[in-house]
C-alpha cells in the first residue's frame, strides 16, 4: 500500500477556513498559521498521514526556512519562489510508486499542474470538511475511551455485568 502524502498550501487554507480568516482580518496571522498546523497536525496523527505545510515567502528575503512541529513538515519558501511553484515541483519529486501525493490548495492552476503530474488534489474546502469530520471522531473515540476506562474501573466483572442486564431484561418482561 502507498504512503500517503499531503502537501498543504497553508497561506490557501487560511484564505479560506472561516476560523483561519477571521484570525487574518484581525491581524493575527502567526495566530491562524498556528491554528493551522495544531488542526493539521491532529489530523495527520489521526488519518495517518505525513503533511508537508508550505507558506510563500517570496517577499521577504532572508525568511526561507524548513522545520518540523507537531510531526509536520513546515516549509517558507526562498526569496522569489511562490508557495505554489514549491508545491508544483515538489509533488512531482515525491509522487512516486510508493508514495501518493495529495495536495491541498483551491487554486485551480496548480490544481492542474500536480494532477498532470499524477498527484491527487482536494480544495481548502473539501480539506476543511474532512478535518471537521475527523475531529468529531476524535472526539467520539476520546469519549468511547472515558467509559472504557469507567468500565475498567467498574467493580463488577463482565460476567456478573452480563447476568445483571440478563436479570432486568428478564424483569422488564413482566
Amino acid at each position: 500500500m502507498k504512503s500517503q502524502l499531503l502537501i498543504v498550501d497553508g497561506y490557501n487554507m487560511i484564505g479560506a477556513w472561516p476560523e483561519l480568516v477571521q484570525l487574518k482580518k484581525q491581524d493575527l496571522l502567526e495566530d491562524a498559521r498556528e491554528a493551522l498546523l495544531n488542526r493539521l497536525s491532529n489530523y495527520a496523527k489521526y488519518e495517518g498521514l505525513k503533511i508537508i505545510v508550505v507558506f510563500d515567502a517570496q517577499l521577504v528575503p532572508g525568511i526561507q526556512q524548513n522545520y518540523k512541529k507537531y510531526q509536520l513538515s513546515v516549509v517558507f519558501t526562498k526569496e522569489d519562489e511562490t508557495a505554489d511553484s514549491y508545491i508544483e515541483r515538489i509533488a512531482g519529486e515525491l509522487n512516486t510508486r510508493l508514495t501518493q501525493v495529495t495536495v491541498a490548495t483551491s487554486d485551480l492552476a496548480e490544481q492542474w499542474v500536480v494532477f498532470s503530474q499524477g498527484a491527487l488534489r482536494t480544495s481548502a474546502n473539501e480539506l476543511y470538511k474532512s478535518i471537521k469530520k475527523t475531529e468529531k471522531s476524535i472526539a467520539q473515540d476520546s469519549q468511547d475511551l472515558h467509559f472504557i476506562d469507567f468500565r475498567r474501573n467498574s467493580p463488577w466483572n463482565e460476567e456478573q455485568l452480563k447476568k445483571l442486564s440478563q436479570k432486568l431484561d428478564d424483569l422488564s418482561k413482566d
